[in-house]
């Protein structure tokens, strides 16, 4: 493709050398140079592309793009395109570089600290049922239709995003459903896509060792709906405080969810069980094989994106009563030893007391729960003592444990977490550092009737230490020691 073309809604700054020359693959990694590539030189969080320019000249590259002014000489042979902004350049030409796919797709982005995963998941699964096809971009998996691919992050890099959304296009995909984490609204990863519409889910604590404080992280997510076109919907949860936020400076059409108040979308909730919920949506009535409040919002927001991209409201129902959970959301399983074990994702103090708080409203006291949880490494260090404190308040036994801890030291992050305790819950709560041993004993103090609660890595198959992924599945765990019990067997 012609340079020409790529750069075509580029802010630039100046360039140097021949602009109409032949480009052969574009990258922003200095590794991924080839002869007759365009190199995108962007700051990162932890690495420069700018300090790697001179070796993607090595590399005999035809084209690069930066935005810091640092050339005291030019090569004959290079052209050099100084941009306003890398980051926003690198998005405008990986959408051009892909024919613009995001313009040939009904788009809709879900951004939010929770439910993200879920909402997004279960709209791609309802549109497959409903016999269109589909695409699907995710923490848990990204799917073309129903074929799938895995995933790294829950926002891809630009040239990533676009040839997924390019195979979607191809593949004669009409929607595509795709998270929007807060890092890639920041980083300008989904700069320049055309949305059909956005979804905002809540706003709890997260991502502060990214972002400054909560109000930067708010804004940020607000940066996304204040991008959203007048042709396009914006569908909030009026129940969060930050709902009305999101829409305030908006030009998109407005609507909202909601289970406690008003809205556009309004949910009951009447009966609550292990396997299901019995609810109202806009006055019908429907059993869905979801638990706890949480999910009653994920399924609202579903639903309302559904009715706002078209579909029949009733079609729509029924098809929300077959829906099951997504992988590591609030998993279930049943012990033949007669108590209960459930895995979710919730990794921040929101969603762990989401988490906790419908099993406790189902359980009614009837047992104990035991939760295991722990906290990743190199991540946010102020929601360690919170997530230890909700666990221990919400629960009738706690065993702290190893998560991800990635670079830093199990016991220490064990450690900050427990310093959110008082003297009473330290004596009463178990620190396990191994996660599997964790998992066992938890199966060991449980009886029938309890709930076992492993949270915090959910759909995950691996334990990430010291920079080494080593295979670990949570659901997995509970399943080999399930196969060894009995009923009756436990605390005899």
């Amino acid at each position: 493709m012609r340079l020409s073309q790529l750069l075509e809604k580029c802010k630039i700054v100046a360039i140097h050398g021949e602009e109409n020359v032949e480009v052969e693959n574009i990258t922003s990694d200095s590794r991924q140079v080839q002869k007759g590539s365009l190199f995108i030189a962007v700051e990162g969080i932890n690495t420069d592309g700018h300090d790697y320019i001179g070796k993607a000249i090595e590399q005999d590259v035809q084209v690069v793009v930066y935005d810091k002014p640092m050339f005291e000489e030019y090569f004959s042979r290079v052209t050099y395109v100084q941009v306003e902004n890398s980051a926003i350049a690198l998005a405008q030409i990986a959408s051009a570089w892909f024919g613009n796919p995001s313009e040939h797709l009904k788009l809709v982005g879900v951004t939010g600290t929770n439910g993200k995963t879920t909402v997004a998941t279960l709209l791609h699964r309802t549109f497959r049922t409903l016999g269109y096809g589909a695409g699907l971009l995710s923490t848990v998996a990204n799917y073309v239709n129903d074929d799938s691919f895995p995933t790294t992050h829950t926002t891809l890099d630009p040239i990533t995003l676009n040839a997924f959304l390019r195979k979607m296009v191809d593949a004669g995909c009409q929607y595509a459903f795709m998270e929007v984490s807060s890092h890639a609204i920041h980083q300008k990863r989904v700069y320049g896509l055309r949305f059909e519409g956005g979804v905002f889910t809540n706003l709890t604590q997260d991502h502060l060792d990214y972002h400054k404080n909560m109000l930067e992280y708010r804004n940020v997510k607000k940066a996304f709906f204040d991008s959203l076109p007048e042709s396009a919907f914006a569908i909030t949860n009026s129940d969060d405080k930050n709902g009305a936020v999101m829409l305030q400076n908006s030009v998109a059409r407005k609507y909202t969810y909601s289970v406690k108040g008003m809205g556009d979308f309004k949910a009951r909730i009447f009966e609550k069980h292990f396997d299901g919920t019995e609810i109202e949506i806009n006055g019908k009535e429907l059993i869905v094989q979801f638990v706890g409040v949480f999910n009653v919002y994920n399924l609202l927001a579903v639903y309302g994106t559904a009715v706002l991209l078209g579909q029949q409201p009733d079609e729509l129902l029924r098809i929300l009563t077959l829906l099951k959970p997504v992988a590591g959301r609030f998993q279930t399983l049943r012990s033949p030893a007669g108590f209960t074990a459930i895995v979710d994702y919730a990794h921040t103090p929101d969603a762990l007391t989401n988490v906790l708080n419908a099993i406790n409203e189902v359980l009614e006291q009837r047992g104990d729960i035991i939760t295991v949880v722990g906290c990743g490494g190199n991540r946010d260090k102020t929601k360690r003592p919170l997530m230890a404190r909700e666990a221990v308040e919400l629960s009738n036994k706690v065993i702290l444990t190893s998560d991800n801890p990635r670079f830093e030291e199990p016991q220490d992050i064990i450690d900050d977490m427990v310093a959110g305790l008082d003297d009473e819950q330290r004596r009463t709560t178990l620190s396990i550092v191994d996660r599997r041993e964790a998992i066992k004993t938890a199966c060991a103090l449980a009886k029938p009737g309890d709930v076992i609660l492993v949270a915090g890595k959910g759909h995950e198959d691996y334990q990430e230490i010291k920079g080494v992924k080593h295979h670990f599945d949570d659901k997995e765990e509970l399943e080999k020691i399930f196969h060894g019990l009995l009923p009756n067997t436990l605390n005899s």
